[in-house]
């Protein structure tokens, strides 16, 4: 049984040593090296005596990135990863959090890194420590004193107070988690991924842990090619790239665009998609130009160790109509509760809840929070048992299929109504003329506002806008974009809308 997510890594370095790893597109890592490098941070996490501890990691998208991911977990340590993309406070917050003794840099960070306030870690360079001599006899030792409820990394996610919370996980959490992906979407040694998220969000752990589990090979995209449709899509074909697992936003940024009446992934034939509404004429796009490939829609939140819930694309969806979140994967169950905690019956909406083998271990020196989300589970007494809340709003269709209704904090109170702004943006987004739909809501003055991409004028859009929607539901401001703002993982950053559109409004 495996306890380790080193043994996945391992195993794969012996028996397929000189095959591509991880590649950037340019320089890449066989499993071989990513093994070697990883045993060479290891050793020298263990030659400075730092065990146990958070070792961030502030490095460029690369395979090198990933080896030093490794290496951490190698040397009895979890990893923090960071980015210079993010914004100098957010990372500073993350320092003062963990309080790592070890910054991890490439040649690009260093100097960043050494402008931060580091309360005494150390900062140094992966290719240092990566051509450390392995000591093979104190990393056997530390490999066998771990057990599968130990972390291996902490990522930080948004917090309502302004404060970012760092979710950590534990090997079990993440082994069974990638075994059941891999098995529910087909992963195998033939397997080119073509990974979209940068490397301090866990949705990169679909393709990191499948590689060294399947044997497989992934290629990390350059964030740039994003925002190059075509360019993006002939990359994805340059290297044969045949599984994506993206955000709804990277995909819609493809089809809404005509960008397969130019050119069409000729190799993809896995496509998962996840964190966002797949509106679905953008999904019937995909489908038209990919016939032959599969579709999986994937749920599931940080703080419940990546995805957990997935449904298979089987048929055709009418424009408004949701797309299921289909079925918790094994060896975890949603639990859809009301407020007055009992179970909602069928079409009754309610809270999902999680409760298993992936629940994480909670936010890192944050107890006051981890209790609020992390909870005893309502329906039984005699035993311990957590929950999490994950603050998303469901329902089960005719069908049984587990359907996203909303965010908690999507709800607003407008002309004595309560209303969802996903709804409104569901229902732009179905308007011929209409790409890309955000709603925002600016509470002081209680107006709703629309931004959206499309060739659609402004003044087409409310007298078609009502015959779709209620008076109370009527966006109060529409403003029509080139690009709508995303944040660095590829969802639409509605934080960056809602604060241009206060300071334009502080203007007037």
């Amino acid at each position: 049984m495996h306890h380790n997510i080193l043994n996945d890594l391992n195993r794969t370095a012996r028996e397929k040593p000189d095959k591509l790893a991880f590649s950037d597109g340019a320089a890449g890592l066989t499993f071989r090296e990513l093994h070697r490098a990883s045993r060479g941070v290891g050793t020298f996490l263990h030659q400075r005596g730092i065990y146990r501890q958070p070792v961030v990691i502030f490095m460029e998208k690369s395979p090198q990135e990933v080896a030093a991911f490794f290496g951490t977990v190698a040397g009895g340590c979890f990893y923090v990863p960071i980015d210079a993309e993010m914004p100098g406070g957010r990372i500073q917050m993350i320092l003062d959090n963990v309080k790592s003794p070890l910054v991890i840099c490439d040649a690009h960070t260093l100097e960043t890194a050494k402008g931060f306030r580091l309360d005494g870690a150390q900062a140094v360079l992966y290719s240092d420590a990566a051509k450390t001599e392995p000591d093979n006899a104190a990393l056997s030792e530390i490999y066998d004193r771990a057990v599968d409820t130990d972390p291996i990394y902490i990522v930080f996610t948004s917090g309502s107070t302004g404060i970012p919370k760092g979710v950590a996980a534990c090997h079990r959490s993440v082994l069974d988690y990638v075994e059941q992906l891999s098995e529910a979407l087909g992963f195998h040694e033939n397997t080119v991924f073509g990974s979209q998220t940068p490397l301090y969000f866990d949705a990169c752990l679909k393709e990191i842990y499948s590689t060294t589990r399947c044997g497989a090979t992934t290629y990390l995209i350059p964030k740039s090619l994003f925002s190059i449709p075509v360019a993006l899509v002939e990359y994805l074909n340059a290297h044969q790239i045949n599984t994506i697992c993206w955000v709804v936003s990277a995909l819609t940024m493809i089809s809404a665009f005509g960008t397969f009446d130019v050119v069409k992934p000729k190799y993809l034939k896995t496509v998962a998609f996840g964190s966002e509404v797949f509106p679905a004429r953008q999904l019937a796009l995909w489908r038209k130009a990919l016939p032959d490939a599969s579709f999986t829609n994937l749920y599931g939140p940080t703080e419940g160790t990546g995805m957990c819930c997935c449904y298979h694309v089987d048929r055709a969806f009418q424009e408004g109509e949701p797309i299921p979140i289909g079925k918790p994967f094994p060896n975890r169950e949603i639990l859809l509760l009301t407020e007055d905690g009992r179970l909602a019956g069928k079409g009754e909406e309610g809270e999902i809840c999680i409760r298993g083998t992936s629940l994480t271990l909670g936010y890192y020196n944050d107890p006051e929070r981890t209790a609020a989300s992390f909870v005893q589970n309502p329906l039984q007494s005699a035993f311990p048992e957590l929950i999490y809340k994950t603050g998303d709003i469901g329902k089960y269709n005719e069908e049984g299929e587990l359907l996203f209704v909303s965010r908690k904090d999507d709800q607003i109170k407008h002309m004595g109504h309560r209303v969802e702004l996903g709804e409104i943006e569901v229902n732009v987004s179905m308007l011929p003329g209409v790409q890309m739909a955000a709603c925002i809501y600016d509470q002081s003055r209680g107006k709703i506002v629309l931004y959206y991409v499309g060739g659609a004028a402004e003044a087409e859009l409310t007298p078609a806008l009502k015959l779709k929607l209620p008076r109370y539901m009527l966006p109060n401001r529409l403003i029509r974009l080139e690009r709508l703002p995303q944040t660095a993982n590829g969802k639409i950053d509605r934080a960056a809308l809602k604060k241009r559109y206060l300071e334009s409004a502080r203007k007037k």
